[in-house]
């Protein structure tokens, strides 16, 4: 029997974690406007952890049953050298770790796809909120579409699996909803909608941007029929297919439906604090327990963070300028 069978990781409620997000950087190259404010500010390098020291953090949950690690942000592909984590990670599949993923907002993908592909990644997440360069340019802020588009492109020749993540924007999307489906049909690429989350201070009222997917699937059966499937990828999405292209849509509802009760991941950030849940402030700090006690610390803390991980989150938006659930934006947690 091996060590991850005889010691997994499970929490208070019975729930075994196999699945951690891990943010190499809290940085990133766009704004968008319902992550993070224009002026955010970033971690000091010297709180982030090293290349080796997020190495080392993905190998002890390796060790302790973890078969599924996201590569997170920020935007992971502008931190420096990150490659070098990437097939560390990846040397790691087909030996505990059964899958190595990650999601961008591909604005760097086209220099790197190939060599994730050949690291071991077989599956990318590009956000990706309008096809409209105006438009994209609006809510990223920093952004452009083309080198986004080109990215996407490049990752399906190197032969990665592309998966597109369409935050449902209540007077700004919703008429992109239909001809986003039928771009990524064309493409076999799949789909997920995903609803505004309450995280961190940004600029505009989340209320006025919050679309319920309720609606967004309303409209989504005015052109296609939508086939329900057990499928799970082991994220919080909800998935059907659709009956007239095969394609699969998800829809990740954290404000209308809570997807907590099969919760089978925990999150780390780029400076090492382990957070079990996106919408609650229960925390481990891992860095310094690295950095003075080595892996025998870092073992001992992922235990007690199993003691600490809650129920569930307690995202609401159901008045206007309520504060967020939770102070940090997405970036610092990573998506």
């Amino acid at each position: 029997m091996t060590a991850s069978a005889e010691r997994p990781l499970v929490d208070g409620f019975g729930r075994r974690i196999t699945y951690v997000r891990l943010s190499v950087t809290d940085r990133c190259d766009f704004r968008c406007t319902y992550c993070m404010p224009l002026d955010q500010s970033f971690s000091p390098r010297s709180e982030v952890l090293t290349l080796e020291e997020l190495q080392a953090v993905a190998e002890a949950f390796i060790a302790r049953g973890v078969t599924r690690i996201r590569l997170t942000g920020g935007e992971p592909l502008v931190r420096r050298d990150v490659m070098t984590l990437v097939r560390a990670i990846g040397r790691h599949l087909g030996r505990g770790l059964g899958e190595l993923t990650l999601t961008t907002n591909g604005s760097q993908l086209a220099r790197f796809a190939q060599g994730l592909f050949e690291a071991g990644i077989r599956r990318v997440n590009v956000s990706l909120d309008s096809l409209d360069p105006e438009r994209f340019a609006a809510i990223t802020r920093r952004g452009r579409l083309a080198p986004v588009l080109e990215g996407i492109a490049a990752a399906a020749a190197a032969g990665l699996r592309v998966k597109i993540n369409m935050v449902a924007l209540k007077g700004l999307n919703e008429d992109e909803i239909l001809p986003m489906a039928a771009w990524c049909a064309e493409r076999g690429f799949d789909l997920t909608f995903i609803e505004t989350m309450p995280l961190g201070l940004v600029e505009e009222d989340r209320t006025d941007r919050y679309l319920p997917l309720t609606e967004v699937r309303r409209l989504l059966e005015t052109r296609y029929t939508l086939v329900p499937t057990p499928e799970r990828t082991g994220g919080p999405a909800r998935y059907v297919r659709v009956a007239e292209t095969g394609q699969k849509l998800g829809f990740i509802t954290p404000l209308t439906h809570n997807f907590c009760e099969s919760c089978n991941r925990v999150r780390v950030t780029a400076t090492g604090t382990l957070f079990m849940c996106l919408g609650q402030e229960d925390r481990v700090e891992l860095r310094d327990l690295l950095r003075s006690g080595g892996p025998a610390a870092l073992d001992a803390a992922l235990d007690r963070a199993m003691a600490l991980k809650p129920r569930g989150h307690d995202f609401v938006i159901e008045r206007r300028n309520a504060p967020p659930a939770v102070s940090r934006t997405m970036s610092v947690t990573g998506g």
